[in-house]
């Protein structure tokens, strides 16, 4: 597959509509889920490098946190949006950097130098060679520095039918895109609702209102979650994100052991929908 020709989730747009969303508790959460994964309170004059960036909302927290930072994206809106991000809420010094690049570019990315940490949450696996990715990504990383990466877990046949869902996506007018996202965030939502056990649909069943199960729904895709993000836009990006590849975390595990990484922490999805989070030490030697 090739990132530079391939049809692409436009991941720009999508957090560009995200961006009217960001505020002072949204930025907090994101500096907290930072501190919680890399087990660090402070990144004060570490070198930071965010690769695929998307709407900037981890670089700031970052940067909140102390750090100088490096972030780019491959897609242009990502770009822009990282950049706007910075200008409402960045620190006026210049110690935050916004550009265009593609974690696939061996030479821009050692142009770049060594980072004391290198973040890429849910990106890698949309590059087009997730692998060759992660290779480059983490050579990144200074000795002794730290690589955060979160990746799309891999489900077997149930990946191999997202990338079906993901493809139509890719193939339908504007409209039916919408009405895609809005069917499978519905089969989510009714999936806990199950989960949720009898008392629940009990309550749900005894509203007078028969509007209100759609209202709860509305509010679910609005809310905040732990890094700061918006279900909603997550759902979308979720549902359109293309090229989409997966990993079993124990892959992972090997194909950056295997390249000098000791794992620090690790949260995985349980086997199930989402990103396996790893955050790996580089050794010195």
């Amino acid at each position: 597959m090739d990132a530079e020709t391939e049809e692409r989730f436009p991941f720009g747009a999508n957090w560009a509509r995200f961006l009217e969303q960001i505020d002072e508790s949204r930025i907090a959460a994101a500096v907290e889920a930072l501190v919680a994964m890399l087990q660090s309170p402070s990144l004060a004059g570490q070198r930071f490098l965010d690769v695929g960036s998307g709407s900037g909302l981890s670089s700031l927290a970052a940067q909140r946190l102390g750090a100088v930072v490096h972030s780019f994206d491959f897609d242009p809106g990502s770009v822009a949006c990282t950049a706007e991000l910075r200008r409402r809420y960045g620190a006026a010094s210049g110690d935050w950097t916004v550009e265009r690049g593609s974690a696939l570019d061996a030479q821009y990315l050692e142009s770049l130098g060594e980072f004391d940490v290198v973040y890429s949450w849910g990106v890698l696996h949309h590059t087009g060679d997730l692998w060759t990715a992660m290779d480059l990504v983490a050579r990144r990383v200074a000795p002794g520095g730290r690589l955060f990466v979160a990746i799309y877990n891999d489900q077997g046949p149930v990946s191999d039918r997202w990338k079906r869902i993901k493809r139509l996506y890719q193939r339908l007018p504007r409209g039916l895109k919408t009405a895609l996202v809005i069917l499978v965030g519905a089969g989510f939502w009714l999936r806990r609702l199950s989960a949720a056990g009898l008392s629940l649909l009990l309550r749900l069943l005894t509203l007078r209102n028969p509007l209100v199960p759609m209202q709860m729904l509305w509010t679910d895709l609005h809310v905040r979650n732990e890094r700061g993000m918006h279900a909603w836009y997550d759902l979308v990006d979720w549902v359109g994100g293309w090229p989409f590849e997966v990993a079993q975390p124990e892959e992972v595990f090997r194909f950056l052991r295997d390249r000098g990484f000791v794992l620090r922490e690790m949260t995985t999805c349980g086997g199930g929908l989402g990103c396996n989070q790893f955050v790996f030490d580089r050794e010195k030697s």
